[in-house]
Parts: structure tokens; sequence; C-alpha cells
């Protein structure tokens, strides 16, 4: 069975594909790496939102951060694309709209805190070398492990092409500092991949793909994990050693396919074509522990997360589950928020924020997850002990 989508964009009339590589930019970084460099993470004076941690000794010199729109925080602001959030009431716990699709943090958000760090500026920002010192994030809505996918959103930063960004971004450290620092502080560094959403939501369960008609679900993950495990690859032939790659969540579940359904429950269906891409990247991961000399992979399995969150949402101060905060349509899912829409005023007992996306206060939990977790939310190690290594 074919799931579409009913978000109407004109974009969807569009026939060609257009994918964004961002310049390379001089910074300068003298003493950026500064291992255990005290830094300033307060968050924004008019942000609501509590930060989980502020002005702590950094654990890690800096994060790098390659994803899609769930922590993407203003790439695609300024990109000819109709995956944007640089509108109310995105951002209204934040102080404002910055491109985070969420009404407050991003997971993303939590981890940099947690870590010890500032929150990433994105790469397509003209900013300054104290911006930068500490990561960037090259994430964009949209964006897939697969150059095609997200095509009818116009432009957008596919993975292959965000590690091209990153690969600029080293070119102008080693430009303002040395080959030979670059090449000591980048293994040091936190790497944060989280790819594969947008290979689903916006390519396999769309018919205008016909990638259902090629692939059968275990095909499809074959082939993600086949190029995922290539760009991966590049990456650690660029120095990355500390990675956190992050599963797909429970996709079945968020308001846009309980749309799809009369009777508003999750799709089992959409649950079980994600489940094999899931499952193959986990034994992608340990057969890089094993293979790869020097690296640390850890899978962050939103998957269970998800699970756990839907099966005891109240214990964790969520009372609904099945609908969007901002959106129009059945359960606040067929079409996403728009500008200057009223969103829901108890942001914080939704689980989602839009049609898509999950609200500031799970991006908060999911972060601490990770960070803290067991091995039911982290293998083989969670990020503080991927941090102390």
């Amino acid at each position: 069975m074919a799931y579409k989508l009913r978000f109407s964009w004109l974009c969807m009339m569009l026939t060609v594909s257009s994918v964004i590589g961002e310049g390379d930019y001089a910074y300068d970084y003298e003493d950026a790496f500064a291992p255990g460099a005290s830094v300033d993470t307060e968050t924004p004076v008019s942000a609501p939102v509590p930060a989980p941690s502020s002005g702590r000794t950094a654990l890690v010199p800096a994060l790098f951060a390659f994803g899609d729109s769930l922590i993407d925080s203003g790439n695609n602001n300024h990109l000819l694309s109709f995956a944007k959030a640089n509108y109310f009431p995105y951002g209204i716990d934040f102080g404002g709209p910055t491109g985070r699709f969420s009404n407050g943090y991003t997971v993303l958000d939590q981890i940099a805190k947690l870590l010890g760090l500032p929150l990433l500026p994105p790469y397509s920002e003209l900013f300054n070398a104290d911006k930068m010192r500490y990561g960037v994030n090259y994430a964009s809505a949209a964006a897939g492990i697969l150059d095609i996918t997200g095509f009818h959103f116009v432009e957008r930063i596919p993975f292959s092409y965000q590690i091209n960004n990153f690969e600029n971004t080293l070119v102008s450290l080693i430009k303002n500092m040395s080959a030979s620092v670059v090449k000591e502080a980048i293994p040091k560094c936190m790497f944060f991949v989280g790819m594969g959403s947008n290979d689903y939501l916006n390519n396999y369960i769309m018919p205008a793909y016909f990638s259902q008609d090629q692939y059968s679900p275990q095909k499809f993950a074959e082939l993600l994990i086949h190029q995922y495990k290539n760009q991966l690859t590049k990456l650690y032939d660029l120095g990355a050693r500390k990675f956190m790659i992050s599963g797909i969540g429970q996709m079945g579940c968020i308001p846009s396919i309980l749309a799809e359904s009369s009777s508003g429950q999750c799709s089992d269906l959409v649950n079980e074509m994600v489940h094999p891409f899931n499952a193959k990247l986990k034994t992608m991961i340990m057969k890089f522990n094993r293979g790869l000399p020097g690296a640390h992979f850890i899978f962050l399995d939103m998957e269970y997360m998800f699970k756990d969150i839907f099966r005891n949402h109240k214990s964790y101060g969520f009372s609904v589950i099945d609908r969007g905060c901002c959106g129009l349509g059945r359960n606040k899912g067929e079409v996403t928020c728009l500008p200057f829409q009223t969103p829901c005023p108890n942001r914080d007992e939704y689980l989602f924020w839009d049609a898509y996306h999950p609200t500031s206060a799970v991006n908060l939990l999911l972060g601490s997850m990770v960070f803290h977790g067991g091995p039911n939310f982290t293998y083989p190690m969670n990020i503080e002990q991927l941090a102390s290594l």
C-alpha cells in the first residue's frame, strides 16, 4: 500500500531537483578546539524554555552535526526551499524563529548543552570564529541519505553535500591554524549524524518517487545503508572518530501519518517499513566499531525511545500524543504549522509540535535519554561515556 502525504505544495508539480553545496568561508580559528575550554552556554534572554546546563567546562573540544529538519537550525533559511521554519510560531518558546522546526529547542541543542558547548551555529551563517569555534551544524530540512530525497521541496542540502561543507570547514581551519593542529583536534570532537527520516517520509512512502515500485522495504533499507556506509566512511577518512548515529523514530505515529487513518491510529505498515533500516544501521555500527581503527560509533535508538515515551507518556508528563500542537486538519497533521497560526497553549504536554516534529519538551527529554541513558537507549554506550573516551 502506497502512502501519500496530504500536505499539498505547489512544488509537487516541479520535476527539477536542486541540491545546494555551500561555498568555502575563511574563519579566524586562532584558539579553536582548546581542550577543556570554559564556555558561556547561556540561552537567549527571551527564551522561556530552561537550558539544561550553563557555563560548564566543555567535555569535548567541539561538536559537528549532520541531519535534517529534526536538527536544522537555519541552514534552509536562505535557500529556495519550501522546507523552512523561519516564521512565527516556530521558535515561540525560543525568543523567536531561527529556522528550527520546533517551538523551542532541538535534540541537538540539548546534547550540545549537556556537553558544555554553546548552541551550534548553522553552516550557512556568515559567522565569526567566536561562534564557530565549538562546532557547526550542517543539517538541512528535507535532506536525505539519497541525493534525490526531498526534491519536491526544491533546494536542500543532502548528506553528501553536508559532508562536502564539513570538508570546506576543515580547509578553512587549516588555513587559519595548521594541518597538524587540525589533524590532532578533529578525532577528539563529537560528530552527530541523524539521517534517513526523509528517505522514507519524502521519498519511499510518496508515490511521486516510485521507490516502492522498485524496492521492497528490505531492499530499500539495503540501498540506504550502502550509501550511508560510504558517507560515514568519508567522515572517518576526514578524521572523525567519535560518532553518534541516530536511528529513525516511530514514523508511523507522527500526525501527518495519523491523518491518513480514519481511526487516527499509528500505522503499523509505516513502522514496519522503517524497522529494517534501524536494524541494519545498528549492525553497520557494530561492524564499524570492529573494523575502523580508533573509531567509536554509538547507535541512538530513537525507535525504542519513542515506543517508551508513547507507552509511558503520562509518567513523562505528556497528555496529548495523537495530534500536533500547531497545524490544520485531522490530527493537526494534514497541513503543518502555518505562518502566524496560533498554536496550543499547553505545548509541554504535547508530544508533537507540528505534523512531523516533536515539541521542545520531547527534544529535551530525548537529549537527556541519549546522553545519560542505558543500552536500551544508546548502544554500546551513551554520549557521556563516548565523550570521556
